[in-house]
């Protein structure tokens, strides 16, 4: 049996040479100086070695400790330098399946604007991840995530934690369908027991009939901008979200086919989606082309046209012409569309098509961006239509359409 002195005082030599510990063990010493402790075994008729570290690291009586372990397994019959492959393999496999990896590998997947993927980042990279996020994903459980969104109802942000448990849950789920592990521990996490009950507030909107000729003519009428007065009138007929309305290009717009085509990365649900134009809509792009058609936006920012116009630009507007934040906002000409098409009885799944809402069934789950186009062209032009009875203050007879 080897000494510490006697591992010690042992000289590196021009070739490689063992020292021997007894009952398979022993000290493989390298013409560098390094020491190997080693164990030798004979199994199913072959010679073989295993690695059992390195000196100082391991000394003796650790090294004899792992050699016994070694003898024990040879004794049940298994060979112990085969089960050390397989526990090294199991650990890279461990390494390579933490949440932030397979998260990661789920978010890549996911089509979504760009300004959604951005938060789901923040999300992960600031809520998430430091507190488990390098941990084998099969062993987090409820109390794990449960910690995270307590500590994100710490701070007031109940909106946030909401999401975290929802993009954390789908992360899990995605795991679970390809075996990564066996449940989805968000869901015995119950939000409504936990966070205070959700504060849903609505985009503010302008919905009644003469109220919306008002706002109509209200913003024919702004002083401000050109650049501004046409954003207002166009949003109006197009309902797009403020964000897709601001960063429209010319280039995506086909004045030949009367369409908008905005390209997956602007939109929420990371969808191409066609806007039908109407003849209103294209008379208000002919007019603002001669002003910011050599660039690159529809509508660019004061300072400068390599930018697109504020976020802020539409509300702005909006209380300029008196309408407070409770009264209408940018948003709100979505809700003002969606309430009144309703109300004119246009189908509801068009409607929700052309608001590019994410109502998608699993049987259609390949989003069609063509879907009721025809149909969603009729829509458009008699939206603008009924507009302009709304705007010049007369009677309007809702317009209903068994093709729309």
């Amino acid at each position: 049996m080897l000494t510490d002195k006697q591992i010690q005082n042992a000289k590196a030599r021009a070739t490689l040479y063992r020292l021997l510990d007894g009952e398979g063990l022993y000290l493989e010493v390298s013409s560098a100086g390094g020491r190997l402790w080693r164990f030798r075994y004979r199994f199913a008729g072959k010679e073989k070695m295993l690695a059992l570290g390195k000196y100082p690291q391991v000394r003796g009586p650790a090294a004899r400790k792992l050699a016994g372990e070694a003898r024990q397994v040879l004794s049940e019959g298994r060979d112990p330098g085969a089960e050390k492959q397989v526990a090294k393999e199991r650990a890279r496999i461990a390494s390579d399946i933490t949440f932030e990896a397979i998260a990661t590998q789920w978010h890549a997947k996911l089509k979504l604007a760009d300004s959604t993927r951005a938060k789901h980042v923040a999300f992960f990279a600031n809520d998430v991840f430091p507190w488990f996020g390098k941990r084998p994903i099969a062993d987090i459980a409820a109390p794990d995530l449960l910690a995270v969104i307590r500590r994100i109802e710490g701070r007031g942000a109940m909106d946030i934690a909401r999401r975290v448990h929802n993009l954390c849950g789908r992360v899990f789920r995605y795991a679970v369908g390809h075996g990564l592990c066996e449940r989805d521990p968000s869901r015995d996490i119950e939000l409504r027991d936990i966070l205070p009950p959700a504060d849903v507030q609505h985009h503010a909107s302008v919905t009644e009939p003469s109220a919306v000729g008002g706002l109509l003519r209200a913003m024919d009428g702004f002083s401000g901008a050109f650049v501004t007065r046409c954003a207002l009138q166009l949003v109006a007929l197009v309902f797009v979200r403020p964000g897709e309305l601001r960063h429209a290009e010319w280039k995506e717009f086909d004045f030949d086919k009367a369409e908008w085509r905005i390209p997956g990365n602007k939109m929420k649900m990371g969808e191409q989606h066609i806007v039908p134009l109407s003849s209103q809509a294209l008379a208000i792009l002919r007019e603002i082309k001669p002003l910011t058609g050599q660039g690159r936006f529809v509508f660019p920012g004061e300072r400068t046209k390599a930018r697109p116009m504020s976020e802020n630009t539409i509300n702005a507007a909006l209380r300029r012409l008196g309408y407070t934040k409770d009264e209408m906002t940018g948003h709100g000409f979505r809700s003002m569309a969606s309430t009144l098409l309703h109300e004119l009885g246009h189908p509801h799944a068009v409607i929700e098509r052309q608001l590019a809402h994410g109502e998608r069934n699993k049987v259609s789950a390949s989003y069609n961006f063509a879907e009721y186009l025809p149909e969603r062209r009729v829509i458009m032009q008699k939206w603008a239509d009924y507009l302009d009875g709304l705007r010049a203050g007369g009677m309007v007879i809702p317009l209903r359409s068994n093709r729309a």
